[in-house]
């Protein structure tokens, strides 16, 4: 069946008028259509150059838009709105600004804070969100738009999955259950109660003799009608690996944050409550040894202990009341520690003797030390009242972060009882941290851990001499050590309880580090949570984004030891001083806990009598906005009393020092050790630092440094780095203009300052990395200012052009150096491409809103120019440096600048521009340009005319730089541009005009260098060309929406033609093929691709003589008599018009069309890039609001024509979906031909046939021979993947869908036979490509299917041919990490690419399966739909034609493929409503020739007229119904007998064939159907045949290879049997009897004889098959079966009967082929010696009991599984088949394989008795069955064993142990046709236990055996066996069998013989015993011996009980045996049991 459907199309399509073959095949001889259209003139220009494209604003000009009807107006120019300004709000988190005002601020924090507050400026394209880039169409987005989708019914789905199993192929269409539309069952079992079965409704109108047109109207309305507007929604989504053009918008900068923690403090409780306890956390870092936060202070004292200090506090401030804080981990590590500190009021006494009480005295004796504790607060409280300002370190502790994190700590831990229970650390954790992580190797997040409540309970007393960080590191490094010294401490016993959890997203009451309040804060009076700023172990590259400016100074210790009198309890006091007067102390210093916000002052902690003491204070300062020289930190030491005494007074100053904090005009930080001066310090010493000795002051050891000291400053205002300093210093005073100005040691002029300012520029490479990506931004705007306003010094204007240009690319490289991890998948840096996107503004250009206006979105229109710089720069002058040429001083404005202007927006030959002249690059005057004309006086440039010149002159080394990161230089041209037009209003100005001739003459050159670069590149850095090519594809997309487009199409074929020419030489083409593709595809991801292709211009044949497509084959068009309309045929082509007009659609066609040609290179890799760009813009056009409307979106599809005719040519290349084993065989139709087996006819003409009409001389072997082989030409090149030319045919069906169906028609017309014949072909593969599967197979698909394989093999195939490289992959691999580590920014988001989805996840919930098979069903519907409008628009197409018959038979065979495959019962209702139209349009299709069409309708018919819904069987019925009476019609008005197909319905219907099955099953219910389908079709071979092929197409897709080679079998000697009554020839097989060798049942074939039926009566034997070649295809077949199935024995059975007929047609080279396969197979039989290594099958007898079986009640089956098939497995499936029939409850397994008694069944139930059953064969067929293929081959006898005891039980003791064995015959021998046979013989045996325990004896020593002779040995298996033998633990067994049996000799003389016969089997056992530990004695090692000797002590035990026993002699044992007893193991002897 499958060949005839492959082949009639081709005879349809042959039978052609000779004259249209002759001028056919005189044209085609050449070649295929393929191998011309390279080079071919025919198309004006070769696809391998670029046409010259449109000018695009000229076309535009002539055709404006207004010329267009309704919707399609919006395709013709971009929108007017396209572009916008818009001005965004910056995002303040605080409430507050929190920047300094109503001060005098200096001109660099002035620009900090302006920069910090200044609004965004964004460009927007208000349609790019439109664009592929920035709307990615994902598995994600596809299942949004897939809902609401209908459910398709299809017949498998309603009645089980076909493929389901072997029962269900058959017995599923004898079920009720059926869907609800239909109210009766159908299939075999319903075939007798046809009487009984509602009755389906009928059509309406169905009799009505109606006009075709007018059926043909209605049939297309119906077909119209509820169809999804979106063909692609339906399919897969794009490949995210292919998505090149893929964007992001980027993120606006923000403020950095690590991981956040929020800790928060509970409650602190001591033994004893005598005096307040402050407390302070920090984050220290063991491994960095570096505190990485800063301090936060939480004060829990009882409102009685803060009672104590009333007399020195003021009211608290509330934001010192914090006892939460939220704590930000940039680099989580398992070294983190959470350090508490406490401290206490500074009291008499060191700390050791303070800390005694806390550490002896117990709560629980409060009664007992009652006087003592009221001692100890007397005491305290009096310390409070004196010295309560005063601090003195108590105790320490510490928490060990990762503990809490992975929840395993070892403290005393409570679970969170507050809110819910988050998600366990390690699921939070498998999602990828919600903040940046760690790039390192520490695999430890804070991000995401269970919420813990801690109390920590032990505190260490701190120790005077070790309060350093150092000591606390040490400290910290110990307590990590299980060992540790701490645990020795006596500790302080405490209670303090804290939370510590991940911060919520955005936390309320939070107070930022600067304490301003952060949104949202809905209470000010709320207990505030502070904000700790991080101080990050390592360095963290993030822009500064607010302002910040804080000072941090850390004392460290003091070393007054030299220092006389008493100075011991030493406080040092820190004032922040802005001159030398006392009362200047600013209150900027922050204040603790429970005190006021700001201080003036703080002390350190006192040490007591300590006169070198170290500190661990940190204090914290508010930097004011402008410092000034005269700002300096004091510090003064005081020597503080703690005992009163008279005259004593209570602090005494000792020493003063001082920090200025400003040197050079650079803030001051980092250590010192200063020098302490006795006396106060004098006048003026603010400006001086202490190391100079001033006269008259005394100092502290003889003026050294005592005093050390850190200051760390957080500011985003003082860049802290010297390079940085001196730009930003020299850039403001060239601003302020304020000279001389003094630089460090060098006073800076007017005259100096030029010089300064390069250097400085030159030097900003050296700046470090983390400083300057902080200060990026405003490095990059003040490098930006210098490019656009040059500096004017002493009235000169001072061009650093240049150096600003180089600077900014070595900036630009360093913070891409450092910010590496992060970028993305284009190499971009995140943060410079947010400072482009968000911050970059033209200096001077700030967008001023038109008054009242809201500040947000900004119209350009209304937008004006600001005020530029101040007036006094605007001077006339006479002379002005410009920077350009200085020789050419031209007054602004004049008339040279005019015409320039005028001339350069026309396209005049700018061969004499600068770029070919003197001034090219490298000298000093390229640099220097002429100024913009209308810039007048002022001196400003336009940047991106600046950056374009600076480009293409600059140096190597920089330009290196520059390409690196070519990116952010076009990208910063773009904005410029962008804001250029906006800012100036010059959106409404013509493109031409909108920018100078010579900017476009840089842009031109620019372009063409870096595409040089690009090519030059490809094979020294690929990842550099891939970087550089995606760059430049995205600027001159970009410019597409700014400037004029023909100028933009001219660059992209100059590239072009640079590649183009690179190409021929290349020594890797295909990776420049690569770039190029992704250079296109980027091109076309342009939110207006559609208007640049000019969609609505008509399209105009070229006017010059060169001829085109259309002249070529006008003279050959089928079905017009005039020529073809070229307009038409160019539109269907890749034509120069159509390239031309349409250029970007044109060059991605031509993409697709040379990666598509059998020679392209790299092909693999370069049809899957070219094929996903075009579906990646047909999926994004679906979803494209902009062309919803069916008018539009046809407009659009024209644009995509050409893919037709592509796809077409491509045809012999593409995966063929039919020839998937048991998928209907795809038609022949391609040109080339593919002539296999009996050489299937092309589908076009058959190249001989063809030759022969034309006259042309017969090509050699062209007679229809067996001889004719696959021409190797038809499949030249590389054959598309599956994958690939699904998602192209997937295209080819978007466009048949979309475009008008009128141009199609036109274009069908004008198509020649063949290329008709190819588009029927393609048509056809669309259908197969697209079958529905049935849900089953979604549940049972491969959790890993092709995609991912392909996807590994087009990796491979990369690194072969070297488009990629392993460092290239490995950086690629390595940006899939984020810059943090976060694994979420996957490149280009693989997570959600649809193999992602689809394919790697086996988990896949029902849900998502049964929508899987609802779109699956929706997409197979309308695949076929759209197939079917094309198929009725050719049919219209071809009505008058001549060669109407060979098209039309042609199309009435797609149509019935799409009847007979898996369809939805949507579309065969359209289908067979066209099926009928065809029909009663051309009823000579079907009656008039002798074609097999009709006996395939009728097939098709009569399965569907069974289908189980309604509507299918209807519409099958009226079709059948119409058939019948249309034949009748014909007969009765011609007078002849068409009776074609009464015929096939008698003959089907008169054999009992059950009607709805085409196919009947491998797995008949009962045999009596299948008898009288064997009866049906003994009268007709030619079902009997397709039967058969069917039978082998259902196997072979289930796998079944054995079977479907035993059909095959069957159908060759069917046809054997028939040609041997036709002829007797020598040569041919006798009949059946030639195949008995292949197997015994094909005897069965021989039913036909003349008596029968006559050879020559008409219709009879008529297929193709009844042939000699038809026999030769089917023994070919089954031999290929057979290889598959590893039957390789039989192969050579099959070939015995081919071989003569080949040598009788002398067919050497076939004869030479089969030889090769007799080899092959003959070197796999010794290859497979043993037969392990293939396993051949599973037997199962299955018995069926129950009424509700009908005929199967009491049958018995064997049936054949695949090999290792379990028991329960067959047992599951049977039991869930038949419940499904029979409902629930219903079916029962029986458990055992006792016999089964009826009488005690429940006659309501179906039971069924499964047992596993082994081949039999007696002693004599042993010795023919020598090999393992003979054991499990013609197999008829089957054994089963039953245990039982005479009580009932399965298992008893030995003496009552009998065992049944049952023999089981089968009619026929396996394999068969069938995988299930009927038992038609049951024998039983019963054996007694001494015969069971002898078998069971005999078992055990063969094993042994076998274990000890193999060869090589396995010692292994050798023990197990020795040891289930001898083991102690089982020897039992054996040895108990011998004392039941042996130790007594029987009274019964019966019974002597089995006596002895277990005698001889025990010594043979023995035997063997010995001789397998003598083997495993030789095998084993030094490690096994003392396990062999227990193994040889375990065997003598044995031997020795055995001994006695084995040596009794039996008295009657040599006498003469009874007669009666010569025979009794003899199976004959026992009781038989008959069935």
């Amino acid at each position: 069946m499958a060949a005839a459907e492959r082949r009639a199309f081709a005879h349809k399509i042959n039978r052609t008028v000779a004259a249209e073959v002759r001028k056919q095949v005189s044209r085609e001889r050449s070649g295929s259509p393929h191998s011309s259209r390279r080079c071919s003139s025919s198309l004006g220009v070769p696809l391998t150059e670029v046409v010259e494209p449109l000018d695009f604003e000229d076309v535009l000009q002539s055709r404006p838009p207004e010329a267009e009807p309704g919707p399609l107006r919006d395709l013709v120019e971009f929108p007017a709105d396209d572009l916008e300004l818009l001005l965004q709000p910056r995002e303040c988190r605080t409430t507050e600004p929190g920047i300094p005002e109503d001060e005098k601020l200096d001109a660099q924090v002035r620009a900090a804070v302006e920069m910090y507050v200044e609004d965004w400026v964004i460009i927007h394209r208000r349609y790019q969100y439109l664009s592929t880039a920035y709307s990615p169409i994902t598995t994600e987005t596809q299942r949004e738009r897939q809902k609401g989708l209908p459910r398709q019914v299809f017949e498998q789905d309603t009645s089980g999955d076909e493929r389901s199993g072997p029962e269900d192929l058959d017995d599923s269409r004898r079920g009720s259950g059926s869907p609800e539309d239909t109210p009766r069952s159908s299939g075999a079992s319903s075939i007798f109660d046809l009487r009984n079965l509602t009755a389906d409704s009928l059509l309406p109108s169905l009799l009505e003799r109606a006009a075709p047109e007018d059926v043909d109207r209605r049939n297309e309305a119906l077909r119209r009608q509820h169809r999804p507007p979106a063909l692609l929604t339906l399919y897969l989504a794009p490949d995210e690996d292919e998505a090149v053009e893929r964007c992001s918008r980027p993120e606006p900068p923000r403020e950095h944050f690590g991981q956040r923690i929020l800790v928060k403090c509970l409650s602190l409780k001591f033994e004893i409550e005598i005096e307040p306890i402050f407390g302070i956390l920090a984050l220290y870092d063991v491994r960095e040894k570096k505190k990485i936060s800063e301090n936060f202070y939480f004060d829990l004292n009882s409102d009685s202990m803060k009672g104590l200090l009333r007399a020195h506090g003021t009211h608290p401030a509330i934001s010192t009341l914090a006892r939460s804080a939220i704590f930000s981990v940039t680099y989580p590590s398992p070294d983190i520690f959470l350090v508490i500190k406490l401290e206490k009021v500074l009291q008499q006494g060191d700390i050791s003797e303070c800390c005694e009480p806390y550490m002896v005295m117990k709560e629980v004796d409060a009664a007992k030390n009652k006087e003592k504790l009221e001692k100890l607060r007397l005491a305290a409280e009096q310390f409070c009242t004196r010295l309560g300002r005063y601090r003195m370190p108590f105790a320490w502790t510490a928490v060990h972060l990762a503990n809490i994190v992975s929840s395993a700590g070892q403290l005393d831990r409570d679970l969170d009882s507050e809110g819910e229970r988050r998600p366990a650390w390690t699921d939070r954790r498998r999602r990828g941290p919600q903040d940046r992580a760690s790039s390192g190797d520490d695999a430890c997040s804070f991000s995401g851990f269970r919420p813990a409540t801690l109390t920590v309970t032990n505190f260490f007393k701190q120790e005077a001499e070790r309060l350093s960080d150092e000591d606390l590191f040490k400290f910290l490094a110990d307590m990590r050590r299980p060992s540790s010294l701490l645990r020795r401490l006596r500790p302080v016993t405490a209670q303090l309880k804290i939370d510590i959890s991940p911060a919520p997203e955005n936390p309320h009451f939070c107070l930022s580090p600067e304490l301003l309040h952060i949104k949202p804060y809905p209470d000010p009076r709320g207990r505030p949570t502070k904000e700790i700023l991080e101080f990050p172990a390592r360095e963290v590259y993030s822009p500064h984004t607010s302002y910040r400016n804080l000072l941090y100074v850390y004392p460290h210790s003091l070393n007054f030891s030299s220092r006389q009198g008493s100075v011991r309890n030493l406080a040092v006091r820190v004032q922040y001083m802005t001159g030398e007067d006392p009362s200047q102390a600013l209150p900027v210093i922050f204040g603790k806990s429970s005190c006021s916000e700001f201080t003036r002052e703080a002390f350190t902690p006192v040490v007591y009598h300590n006169k070198s003491p170290e500190f661990y204070e940190e204090f914290k300062l508010r930097l004011p906005a402008c410092v000034t020289g005269n700002h300096h930190l004091l510090f003064t030491f005081y020597h503080v009393s703690c005992q009163p005494r008279p005259g004593t007074a209570l602090e005494t100053p000792v020493g003063f020092t001082w920090i200025p904090l400003l040197q050079h005009g650079r803030l001051r930080t980092g250590p010192f050790c200063l020098p302490v001066s006795v006396d106060q310090p004098p006048p003026s010493y603010s400006v001086l630092t202490p190391d100079v000795a001033l006269p008259g002051m005394r100092w502290v050891d003889g003026h050294k440094g005592v005093f050390s000291v850190e200051l760390t400053a957080v500011s985003s205002v003082h860049p802290q780095d010297p390079h940085l300093d001196k730009f930003f210093t020299l850039v403001h005073v060239l601003e302020e203009g304020a000279f001389p100005f003094r630089l460090k040691d060098a006073v800076l002029s007017e005259g100096n300052v030029e010089q300064e300012l390069r250097a400085s520029l030159a030097a900003l490479r050296l700046a470090s990395p983390e400083p300057l990506v902080a200060f990026s931004h405003h490095v990059l705007d003040k490098l930006v200012r210098l490019v656009v306003r040059p500096p004017i010094i002493s009235g000169q204007i001072v061009n650093l052009g240049r150096g600003a240009f180089e600077a900014m690319a070595h900036v630009v490289s360093l913070v891409h150096r450092s910010l590496e991890a992060a970028q993305d998948a284009h190499g971009h840096c995140p943060q410079l491409a947010a400072y482009i996107h968000y911050a970059f503004r033209l200096p001077g250009t700030e967008p001023s809103l038109p008054s009242g206006a809201p500040p947000v979105t900004v119209q350009a229109a209304t937008l004006a120019r600001g005020s530029g710089r101040p007036a006094s720069l605007y001077l006339a002058r006479s002379k002005s440096i410009s920077s350009s040429n200085p020789d050419l001083a031209v007054a602004p404005g004049s008339v040279d600048d005019e015409v320039s202007r005028i001339l350069a927006s026309k396209g005049i030959d700018r061969s004499h521009s600068w770029v070919n002249s003197a001034y090219a690059p490298g000298g000093s005057k390229a640099v220097l340009r002429r100024a913009p004309p209308y810039c007048g006086a002022d001196p400003r440039q336009l940047l991106h005319e600046e950056l374009a010149l600076q480009w293409v002159v600059s140096s190597s080394a920089v330009r290196e730089a520059i390409l690196q990161h070519a990116w952010f230089f076009f990208q910063l041209m773009v904005k410029s541009m962008a804001l250029h037009l906006l800012l100036g209003q010059r959106l409404d100005t013509p493109r031409k005009l909108r920018f100078p001739g010579r900017f476009l003459d840089d842009i031109t050159a620019l372009v063409g260098s870096v595409g040089l670069e690009i090519i030059t590149r490809v094979h020294k850095d690929v990842e550099l060309a891939e970087r550089l090519n995606a760059s430049l594809a995205f600027f001159l997309s970009d410019l597409l929406s700014l400037v004029d487009r023909g100028f933009i199409f001219n660059l992209v074929r100059g590239h072009y033609k640079q590649v183009a020419t690179r190409l021929q030489s290349s020594p890797n083409p295909a990776a420049l093929l690569t770039l190029r593709m992704e250079f296109t595809r980027i091109l076309c991801s342009h939110e207006h691709y559609v208007t640049l292709n000019l969609p609505c211009c008509p399209l105009s044949p070229p006017a010059s003589p060169s001829p085109s497509v259309s002249s070529t084959t006008s003279q050959s068009s089928t079905f017009s008599s005039q020529a073809p309309d070229p307009k038409v045929t160019s539109m269907f082509e890749l034509s120069g018009p159509f390239r031309q007009q349409h250029f970007l659609a044109g060059l991605l066609l031509t993409e697709l069309a040379l990666a598509l040609e059998p020679e392209a290179e790299g092909a693999s890799l370069l049809h899957k890039k070219a094929i996903s760009a075009v579906h990646s813009l047909l999926c994004s056009h679906d979803t494209d609001p902009r062309y919803a409307e069916a008018t539009v979106k046809a407009r659009v599809a024209e644009l995509y024509l050409p893919l037709l005719s592509i796809a077409r040519d491509t045809l012999p290349r593409l995966h063929d979906f039919a020839e998937v084993p048991g998928q209907r065989s795809r038609l022949a139709s391609m040109l080339d031909s593919d002539t296999e087996g009996e050489g299937d006819i092309s589908g076009t003409i058959n190249p001989s046939v063809a030759m022969a009409i034309a006259g042309g001389p017969l090509a050699p072997g062209s007679r229809a021979s067996i001889s004719q082989g696959p021409p190797t030409a038809s499949r030249a090149g590389c054959a598309l993947s599956a994958e690939s030319s699904r998602t192209l045919l997937a295209c080819v069906l978007w466009v048949l869908k979309n475009a008008e169906p009128a141009l199609l028609q036109r274009w069908a017309t004008d198509l020649t036979l063949p290329q008709l014949g190819r588009l029927l072909d393609l048509l056809y593969l669309c259908l197969a490509a697209f079958e529905y599967k049935g849900k089953k197979a979604f549940e049972r698909i491969n959790s890993l299917t092709f995609k991912k394989s392909l996807d590994m093999k087009a990796r491979l195939e990369e690194a072969i041919l070297g488009t990629i490289g392993a460092r290239q992959e490995m950086v690629r691999r390595s940006r899939e990490r984020s810059p943090f580590g976060n694994p979420e920014n996957v490149r280009w988001r693989k997570s959600i690419t649809h193999w992602k989805q689809t394919s790697d996840r086996v988990d896949k919930t029902k849900d998502e399966m049964e929508h899987e098979a609802l779109v699956e069903g929706n997409l197979a519907t309308e695949a076929s739909l759209v197939v079917l409008d094309t198929l009725e628009i050719i049919v219209q197409t071809v009505m008058l034609s001549e060669a109407r018959e060979s098209v039309l038979g042609a199309v009435l065979k797609v149509v019935l493929y799409s009847l007979g495959s898996a369809q939805s019962a949507l579309f065969l209702q359209h289908g067979l409503a066209t099926q009928r139209a065809l029909v009663s349009k051309f009823p000579e299709l079907l009656f008039e020739e002798d074609t097999e069409l009709c006996a395939d309708l009728c097939l098709r018919l009569l399965r569907h007229c069974g289908s189980r819904i309604s509507t299918i069987r209807t519409h099958a019925s009226a079709s059948l119904y119409l058939l019948m009476r249309q034949n009748f019609e014909i007969g009765h008005v011609s007078g002849a007998r068409r009776c074609g197909p009464h015929r096939a319905l008698v003959r089907v219907a008169s054999g009992g064939w059950t009607i709805g099955k085409q196919v009947p099953s491998s797995h008949p219910p009962s045999p009596h159907p299948d008898s009288r389908i064997a009866r049906g079709y003994q009268g007709s071979p030619d079902l009997r045949l397709t039967w058969l092929q069917n039978m082998a197409g259902k196997h072979a897709e289930l796998g079944n290879h054995a079977e479907a080679a035993q059909c095959m079998v069957h159908a060759a000697a069917l046809v054997a049997e028939y040609l041997a009554l036709l002829e007797d020839r020598r040569h041919l097989p006798v009949g059946c009897v030639s195949f008995q060798n292949i197997s015994s049942n094909v005897l069965e074939e021989s039913a036909i004889s003349d008596d029968i039926l006559s050879p020559d009566e008409e219709g009879f034997c008529s297929g193709k098959h009844f042939t000699e070649l038809g026999l030769v295809g089917l023994l070919e077949e089954a031999a290929a079966y057979f290889t598959m199935g590893g039957l390789y024995e039989a192969v050579n059975e099959v070939y015995k009967n081919l071989i003569p007929i080949l040598e009788a047609h002398r067919d050497y080279k076939r004869l030479a082929v089969v030889h090769g396969k007799l080899q092959e197979a003959f070197t796999k039989i010794m290859q497979q010696s043993s037969g392990w290594e293939r396993v051949f099958g599973t037997y199962f007898r299955v018995g069926f009991y129950g009424a509700r079986f009908g005929d199967l009640d009491e049958q018995e089956f064997v049936y054949k599984e695949p090999s290792i098939t379990k028991l329960a497995e067959i047992s599951h499936r049977l039991e869930e088949f038949y419940t499904e029939r029979f409902g629930d409850d219903v079916v029962e397994i029986i458990k055992d394989s006792n016999p089964v008694d009826k009488s005690k069944l429940d006659s309501q139930k179906a039971y069924i008795q499964i047992t596993y059953v082994e081949p039999y064969f007696d002693t004599y067929e042993l010795k023919d069955r020598v090999t393992y293929f003979d054991r499990n081959y013609g197999l008829r006898t089957f054994l089963f064993c039953t245990p039982f005891t005479p009580d009932g039980r399965a298992h008893g003791e030995l003496p009552e142990q009998h065992k049944r064995k049952t023999l089981l015959s089968t009619d026929h021998a396996f394999p068969y046709i069938k995988t299930r046979i009927r038992v038609c013989h049951r024998e039983e045996t019963v054996l007694t236990p001494v015969e069971v325990a002898i078998e069971d004896m005999q078992k055990k020593t063969r094993e042994l055996a076998f274990a000890t002779e193999q060869d090589p040995p396995d010692a292994k298996m050798l023990q197990m066996v020795l040891q289930g033998s001898v083991g102690p633990t089982v020897n039992q067994g054996p040895l108990e069998v011998a004392q039941v049996f042996l130790a007594e000799i029987p009274e019964d003389p019966k019974l002597f013989r089995h006596h002895n016969k277990l005698r001889l089997c025990f010594k043979d056992f023995c035997k063997k015993c010995e001789d397998a530990l003598r083997k495993n004695k030789a095998l084993i090692g030094q490690d096994q011996k003392e396990y062999h000797r227990e193994l040889e002590r375990n065997y003598c035990r044995l031997r020795e009980a055995l001994q006695p026993l084995l040596t009794q002699r039996l008295p009657q044992l040599l006498a003469p045996a009874p007669p009666g007893l010569r025979n009794s193991l003899n199976r004959a002897s026992f009781r038989k049991a008959d069935l």
